[in-house]
């Protein structure tokens, strides 16, 4: 019945020069994310397309497997198993527009993800890069490394914008705004490929 011994350890939160730990990441999903990689697909036009969303974006500026790099890496950074590629793909769009307006910013992105993809070497089934790599632990260990480039830093401050600032993926959090009084976006349905 001793239930108070766990009182001794209290000293220990004292230790000023202790950090304090980091907050705790959720559990990593125990399956391999190469779903991801074959959902997710370059085509000729150089366009990303997603079977089984039925969506595709239309990539101008940046490389179309920068811009799906940027896709996982944005999952990765904020994962939610229960919000769909696309809302992801919505927040990292703009960056497209923004390599096509400058080229420092341009450099820099294509930059970025081409530094994890020669980290990551080659992936599984053949294909390279950070895309390849089919376990997000491994994904996350390489952007851990990667937390003091600016590129990072820009990339996980503008999502908590670009991701959660989009009515539709509201509902999926359990916050009904304003589009649930237009019936929702989910019940609307994809009855065709929608271009984002």
């Amino acid at each position: 019945m001793a239930h108070h011994h766990h009182h001794h350890d209290h000293h220990g939160d004292q230790h000023k020069g202790e950090r304090p730990p980091a907050p705790a990441r959720r559990e990593f999903l125990k399956r391999s994310t190469l779903g991801f990689a074959a959902a997710v697909v370059v085509t000729q036009a150089g366009a990303l397309l997603n079977v089984s969303e039925a969506w595709a974006v239309e990539v101008k500026a940046l490389k179309p497997e920068t811009m799906k790099a940027l896709i996982l890496i944005a999952r990765d950074i904020y994962p939610h198993d229960h919000v769909p590629d696309r809302f992801y793909a919505v927040a990292m769009k703009p960056y497209d527009a923004k390599a096509g307006a400058d080229a420092a910013q341009k450099a820099a992105i294509e930059g970025f993800v081409a530094g994890l993809d020669q980290r990551a070497g080659k992936g599984t089934g053949g294909l390279g890069g950070y895309v390849g790599l089919g376990w997000e632990a491994q994904r996350v260990a390489l952007l851990q490394a990667s937390a003091n480039d600016p590129m990072f830093e820009t990339i996980r401050s503008g999502l908590v914008v670009s991701l959660y600032n989009q009515p539709e993926v509201w509902p999926l959090f359990g916050y009904e705004g304003e589009s649930f009084s237009k019936g929702g976006y989910i019940s609307r349905g994809f009855d065709d490929i929608a271009w984002l």
